[in-house]
Order: structure tokens, then sequence, then C-alpha cells
């Protein structure tokens, strides 16, 4: 009892742990808490001669030639300055990330499908049912041991399927139906840390993406440096450099989450391995002495 306490509340810290990654994950993907009047971009300016020409034309002609261009410098503020268009802050992530950032969200949506689908399967009332284990002990109280088979060999769970082999060869010794009891679990153990690690495969290759658009990113600004005739204005470069900004800040952020559910959930896998063994060793040692 003590045990089953133990693990509830490990339950529900677990489940408490990953509410919270989710949220800070949520919080970090969400566009609602940035400011979008921050981020604007300007056209680039009109060529220094235009100016002056146009300047010169509206002029008048009594006076001095020295003064036109500094009218004009005036007036081509007021009449020609180009609107400023302002880009939300998730509509500049989504352009600057383009291919790599498609890639990391299709990986995070299925890093979340795994999460779910492991928390909801590796969970105590699925891998040991207390009703099931009740039911399987009075059997052997009352010496049904057929039935107490056919119980364990009707269900699907991990506990089960670890009794039903152990009782499949038990006429041949208890030394081997403790070894089929140790062959099913560890099978059975391999199987859930299989679907798990693909929340690691995700983790490891997820900083590589992003890694990649990094230099993707800095190959694009390098271009543009090397392209251009003079000295390239800053807001040439930030496309280039927003590239590898943001696919780097996607890449951690779906890395880290799938490392950690990564972790937690083996160690579950394991405590919950452990424990089966210890009911079906203990279960199946009462059978053995109620047998002879």
């Amino acid at each position: 009892m003590m045990m089953g306490n133990s693990l509830e509340r490990n339950q529900t810290s677990l489940a408490v742990r990953s509410l919270s990654i989710l949220l800070l994950l949520a919080v970090i993907l969400s566009p609602f808490g940035l400011t979008t009047s921050s981020w604007a971009f300007q056209d680039e300016a009109a060529p220094a001669g235009e100016a002056p020409a146009a300047a010169n034309e509206a002029a008048p002609a009594a006076e001095p030639a020295g003064e036109a261009p500094a009218a004009g410098d005036d007036a081509a503020p007021a009449g020609n300055a180009p609107a400023a268009a302002q880009e939300s802050f998730l509509a500049w992530m989504i352009r600057a990330s383009g291919f790599f950032g498609l890639i990391l969200l299709l990986l995070s949506f299925l890093m979340v499908a795994l999460i779910m689908a492991n928390v909801l399967s590796i969970r105590r009332d699925n891998l040991m049912p207390p009703d099931l284990i009740g039911a399987f002990e009075e059997k052997i109280n009352n010496k049904d041991y057929q039935g107490a088979y056919e119980l364990a060999k009707s269900d699907d769970s991990f506990v089960a399927r670890v009794l039903a082999a152990g009782l499949s060869k038990l006429n041949q010794g208890y030394s081997e139906a403790v070894e089929g009891m140790q062959e099913v679990g560890e099978d059975e153990n391999m199987a859930m840390e299989h679907k798990l690690s693909y929340l690691a495969l995700i983790g490891a290759i997820a900083p590589m993406i992003g890694l990649m658009g990094t230099v993707y990113g800095m190959i694009l600004s390098f271009q543009t440096i090397a392209n251009s005739a003079t000295s390239p204005k800053p807001s040439e470069l930030a496309d280039g450099i927003s590239t590898a900004l943001f696919t780097t800040l996607e890449g951690l952020t779906v890395a880290i989450p799938a490392m950690i559910f990564y972790s937690l959930l083996r160690n579950r896998v394991a405590r919950f391995s452990l424990e089966v063994g210890m009911i079906s060793e203990s279960l199946m040692n009462r059978f053995s002495s109620s047998s002879k």
C-alpha cells in the first residue's frame, strides 16, 4: 500500500511537471505576448541624386543656386517619405524560419503526440491493474489454478503477460517459470523503451536541424556582403541573421522538452518494471507454496 501511494504521488508530480513544461513551451511560441509594433521594416530610401534634382525643378528661379539643394532636402522627406511597413513577430518568425521552421514545427507536433501517448500508456493502472492482481490472488487462494491462468492469459497488461508466461512453464519447474517471467518482462521493458527512443531521437536531431538553419542564414548574410559593391546596410543582413537565430531557437525549443520527458518516462518505465517483477514473483511464490 505504501508503494502504491508513493507511485501515485510520483504520477501526480510527473503530471504537474509535464503540464508546466507544455505551458512554458506555449508561452515561448505564442506571439500574443510580444508587441507587434516594435518590429518595423522601412523601405530603402531614394537615391541621393534624385532629391536635389527634384528640388531644383521646384525651386524659384530668382533664388540663388546654392540654396536650392537645401530647400530640396527639406521638401523630400515631407513629400516622398515611404510609409513604414509593420510586420508581426509571428509573421517575421515564419518568413525567416522557412523550410527549416516547417520541419521543426512538424517535429514539435510529433513530439507532443509521443509524449501524450507514452504518458497515457505508462501508468500503473495499465501495467498493473489492481483488479486483476486481486482476482488472480483470490483464485490462487481458492486453488483455482486453471482459472488463474485463463485470467492472466485473457488480460493484456504487463503483469498479466508476465504471470501467464510463468504459469505456462510452471509444469517444467519453478526455476523455468521464473526464467520465463524474466524473459517476458525484459521483452515488455524493451518494447516500452523502444517507444520512448523516438523522443530521444527528436531531442538529438532537432538541434542539428536548427544548426543547419543557422549555417544557412549566415551563408545568406555573407552572400549579401560579397555581392554588395559598398558596405551593406544592417537591414540587408537582417534576413540571414534572423534565419540563423530563429532556427537555433526553434531547434532548442523542440529538443529540450523532448529530452526532459524522455528521461522522466524512462525512469518511470524502470520503476514500474521493477514493481511488476516484485509483484509477479510474490504471486508465483504463493502459487508454488500452495501447489506443494
